[in-house]
């Protein structure tokens, strides 16, 4: 198969999803908050190893991109809950075939 010159000159707007979603963590944050409205605590119980400061990070990251929203209710303690805007709501399908294409092609027992 012959490729053209798009095809082998970088693709920017790979690279540009690359940059936005490329932390170790964020696509996971995503399909948590893609299943329901979530807290902070109850993220960093879900996900497991991640530290507070590199959640609080790649959650401010979501947010700056637009992925993310961040509601703060005004009592004490304080509560902040998460959920996904329109442009996360939109990236809920390649989640999804994300983690189907992981379940029919990657073994358990080499990851």
């Amino acid at each position: 198969m012959q490729k053209n010159s798009a095809e082998v000159e970088r693709c920017a707007t790979v690279a540009t999803i690359q940059k936005i979603l490329g932390g170790k963590w964020k696509i996971e944050i995503l399909y948590y908050i893609s299943l329901r409205t979530r807290r902070f605590g109850e993220l960093q119980r879900q996900i497991g190893n991640i530290s507070q400061s590199t959640l609080t990070k790649q959650l401010r990251e979501l947010e700056a991109d637009g992925f993310v929203s961040r509601y703060i209710y005004q009592e004490i303690p304080p509560k902040v809950e998460y959920s996904l805007t329109d442009l996360g709501k939109s990236f809920i399908p390649v989640i999804e075939h994300m983690k189907q294409w992981g379940e029919d092609h990657l073994s358990k027992e080499r990851y």
